[in-house]
């Protein structure tokens, strides 16, 4: 089976940056309804987007949702850096640390992942 990472490092702010987010959880849930393994991860200001997303206000709150279960966290270090650690904490998104305060791509491409960046 394949296995595919979307990495979010998009903050969803401007328009462009906005696209970018959508088009990274439309693909993952293209991906989810063809069964294959998955995982998204926010990264950089990437951390913006996944507070703004997970607000039930937010204008593509239901795409986000639909794609939740597949959402694996958000950098820690980057969270901290943008000042949305808190709010990504208390969408019940996981803060990961593994390498030096990051998410480690080494780990996802030793697991074999796809890893495709927004």
């Amino acid at each position: 089976m394949k296995k595919t990472a979307f990495v979010i490092l998009a903050a969803g702010e401007e328009p462009e940056s906005m696209g970018r987010v959508v088009n990274a959880l439309m693909g993952a849930l293209e991906f989810k309804d063809s069964g294959e393994e998955i995982q998204i991860i926010f990264d950089g200001a990437g951390t913006q987007a996944a507070a703004a997303f997970a607000d039930p206000d937010h204008k593509y709150n239901d795409l986000f949702e639909m794609v939740r279960c597949f959402v694996r966290g958000a950098c820690s270090y980057c969270a901290d850096s943008y000042d949305v650690a808190e709010k990504v904490e208390k969408a019940g998104i996981p803060l990961i640390s593994e390498f030096k305060g990051h998410p480690s791509f080494r780990n996802l491409i030793n697991e074999d992942f796809n890893v495709l960046v927004f």
